[in-house]
């Protein structure tokens, strides 16, 4: 007979009254207000025991086995938040997650206190595990097992067409739950658009003294690379993307010359791609590159470039931890929605005192999930709560996400960086 995983609540009061998990601990006399240690995956500090609650529910809940299963860290700490966040009697109360020297967060219970939550029967079965069962919780996650979100394994490659953006629709809210949706042991589903490590989309646009003369997506396991000769290195990682011959554009011989001198200096191109929440970029080749974030439609002229693409070793460009708590203020409607368009000068310095179009190669590439992202946000109404916006991520049913669910969506993102 099956084992049933334990209530999650019922079973957090047991390990608070234990005392044994290190850092999980009542605050108070009245058993109201509890802490819970909260340190980033990535820390240099991160020990194994920094990470005891979240591993002892994967246990209990049968996530995962010791000695049968790979440990999860990441996914352990994922599923033990998505547990307390769906749960109305408790609510978040402070959050030192970012503390440098003790990060933890303080949760409250909101209803009368841990009176209202009875102990666990605590008998184990045959496996080790509680017997105990959460009927919701089990119910839903058989209303999930249904539905096409993404797994372990990976989602399937987004595939956004120039000609067919992504399928975002707006429905008037009904009955719409204001909490996250339950996700359970499912991965958010805004993390198909950022997690898959083997490809991004990227949107490549080529401009010859301010004229569009190529655009082509680009969807890559290792990243792109830009590369002005058809006898370049096949033996470097990245998708090449071969910048157009100018005399098929440009009637100004003497203009297609400079242009072709550029891309002869590009070498083995420009390399962009992506690992964990960073885009790198790379030059391979002795013609200089220039870089800033701007809008889709120009770049920021007007000031210096945010830097200089390096040679013979990589360079972040794009932080996606700062984009993605930008897009929820921007939905909460305290700032402008974030940047997510890379521009490169090359050959040449960056145009900061006089028009862009005046360069000789300008190379705009969009990340198609961040404008997705975006979009999503501005379909949404930005802070308004009236409207849901429905989310269709490939071949998966859609998903239909309140503000409030969205929002609640991009935090968990913050929080799982460490994918």
């Amino acid at each position: 007979m099956g084992t049933q995983k334990p209530r999650i609540l019922p079973w957090l009061i047991s390990q608070l009254n234990q005392g044994q998990l290190e850092g999980v601990a009542w605050l108070d006399e009245g058993h109201t207000r509890f802490r819970i240690p909260w340190k980033h995956g990535l820390r240099q500090d991160a020990q194994q025991e920094d990470f005891g609650i979240f591993q002892a529910w994967a246990e209990a809940s049968g996530a995962y086995t010791p000695g049968k299963d790979k440990p999860d860290l990441p996914t352990w700490k994922r599923n033990f938040r998505s547990a307390l966040n769906r749960k109305e009697a408790l609510r978040l109360a402070e959050d030192h997650s970012k503390d440098p020297h003790d990060p933890h967060k303080i949760y409250e219970f909101v209803t009368s206190g841990v009176g209202d939550f009875p102990e666990p029967d605590t008998s184990l079965d045959l496996s080790g595990r509680y017997s105990t069962s959460d009927t919701h919780e089990d119910s839903l996650d058989k209303l999930l097992s249904g539905m096409d979100l993404a797994s372990d394994a990976g989602p399937p490659s987004l595939t956004l067409a120039l000609e067919q953006p992504p399928q975002l629709s707006l429905s008037p809210s009904v009955d719409a739950p204001a909490s996250c949706p339950n996700l359970g042991v499912r991965e958010n589903p805004l993390k198909q658009l950022l997690a898959n490590d083997d490809e991004w989309e990227f949107q490549v646009t080529v401009f010859y003294r301010g004229c569009q003369v190529f655009q082509q997506t680009v969807c890559s396991p290792g990243g792109l690379r830009l590369v002005g000769s058809e006898a370049e290195d096949g033996t470097l990682a990245g998708q090449p993307v071969r910048l157009p011959d100018p005399a098929a554009s440009l009637t100004d011989r003497g203009v297609a010359d400079y242009v072709r001198r550029v891309l002869s200096c590009l070498g083995g191109g420009l390399a962009l791609w992506r690992a964990g929440q960073w885009l790198w970029a790379q030059r391979l080749g002795h013609c200089h590159v220039y870089w800033a974030m701007g809008e889709e439609l120009i770049p920021d002229s007007g000031h210096k470039p945010d830097g200089e693409v390096p040679k013979d070793r990589e360079g972040g460009v794009f932080d996606l931890g700062p984009f993605i708590e930008d897009l929820i203020a921007f939905i909460e409607g305290s700032r402008r929605s974030p940047r997510y368009t890379l521009w490169f000068c090359m050959g040449q310095s960056w145009p900061q005192d006089e028009p862009w179009v005046k360069r000789l190669v300008m190379v705009k590439v969009v990340p198609m999930c961040l404008r997705a992202l975006v979009d999503m946000a501005r379909d949404g109404g930005a802070s308004s709560l009236e409207n849901t916006v429905d989310l269709h991520i490939s071949n998966s049913h859609p998903l239909s996400l309140t503000s409030d669910q969205y929002k609640a969506c991009l935090r968990d993102l913050v929080e799982d960086m460490d994918f």
